[in-house]
């Protein structure tokens, strides 16, 4: 016999097609409903800069909440150290770059894959002063005199780079400088060249006295193809936690968006949570991101997507010049697209 349509039925039938709606709107999660949310710690791979507002855009308009992620964001001390904090297990998401993670499982102190690329473009750059050295091709590499950092892979990038365009890579002469003073010795003159990521480019150039100007090589726009920064997961957790990973690069990506889209919302949004950063800073440093992230294939496939031929030039490149401890990975092993969204959410 028929059971009787009953109030009680039809208040269930009600919430469940409101449900379904709220699942089916755009950023609609079936988190809504004020389940509990998981504590998920993400390590940037320095300081807390500029470059990372799209993060912060994501945390600010609540696309990790609507994901049932409670996102703590900390900063890093290199990617090298990124790593580190992933494979402890003191973070679950890391941001660091393809180097470092082929350096890293090489040696057999990472198992750990890019779930998205969000720098496809490498960050080098040499800076020097016109007039000065005015480097602004190559082969003004050769002979240089370059301040560098002890330890930063950045030179063996560029001799690397120098060899594949035919010239002497044992021709450039690197000179150590601490990091704080790198900058200082290029505006007194002390040194003709320094090499330091494109993010500094503008701070760099505000600070040149009068009557000189500032002199960019960024090593990107002159051939150098090689995949930077993006989202690390460890292989165990990816296995574990798959519809989380998928969550938290759905939300994150949002916010790249939005960020790469809005300059100035991100940075009022990222001043929010760290309000000792400058705004003007922020937006400067999206420009640079931007010019980093947005390609023909982040437009064609998507943010964060990742080119099998691209990954495998990129890890190429490091075994040849890197001079790797180890057996060099596989690039197949060190990366997956099984977590980016299936609408790709385009720059």
């Amino acid at each position: 016999m028929n059971r009787p349509w009953t109030f009680t039925r039809t208040l269930g039938l009600m919430a469940a097609s409101v449900g379904a709606l709220i699942l089916g709107m755009p950023g609609g999660s079936a988190f809504a409903q004020g389940a509990p949310l998981t504590n998920i710690t993400f390590n940037l791979d320095f300081t807390v800069l500029g470059r990372y507002a799209p993060w912060y855009v994501a945390l600010a308009k609540g696309y990790y909440k609507d994901a049932g992620l409670n996102v703590k964001i900390v900063p890093g001390q290199g990617t090298a150290q990124a790593i580190q904090a992933l494979e402890s297990g003191l973070a679950q998401f890391s941001f660091s770059d393809v180097t470092s993670l082929v350096v890293a499982s090489a040696n057999g102190t990472a198992h750990a894959k890019f779930v998205m690329i969000n720098y496809q473009k490498p960050p080098y750059a040499v800076f020097s002063l016109n007039p000065g050295a005015n480097v602004t091709t190559p082969a003004q590499l050769s002979g240089l005199e370059i301040g560098t950092g002890a330890g930063s892979f950045t030179p063996k990038v560029i001799r690397g780079f120098m060899k594949e365009k035919g010239l002497n890579p044992d021709s450039v002469k690197f000179v150590n400088i601490d990091g704080a003073a790198r900058v200082g010795m290029l505006l007194s003159g002390k040194v003709p060249a320094i090499e330091t990521f494109i993010f500094g480019q503008a701070g760099i150039a505000r600070s040149v006295a009068a009557g000189q100007k500032l002199s960019t090589l960024f090593l990107a726009n002159e051939g150098l193809q090689l995949y930077a920064n993006g989202l690390l997961v460890k292989d165990d957790y990816l296995k574990q936690n798959p519809d989380l990973v998928r969550r938290f690069v759905k939300a994150s990506l949002m916010g790249w968006h939005d960020a790469l889209e809005n300059p100035a919302e991100a940075a009022k949004l990222q001043t929010r949570y760290i309000p000792g950063l400058s705004p003007a800073s922020v937006v400067a440093e999206m420009k640079v991101v931007a010019a980093l992230s947005v390609t023909a294939n982040t437009k064609a496939h998507g943010l964060g997507s990742i080119d099998p031929a691209t990954m495998e030039r990129s890890v190429a490149f490091v075994e040849k010049y890197a001079g790797l401890q180890g057996t060099p990975p596989a690039a197949k092993s060190l990366y997956t697209t099984a977590f980016l969204p299936k609408t790709p959410i385009a720059p």
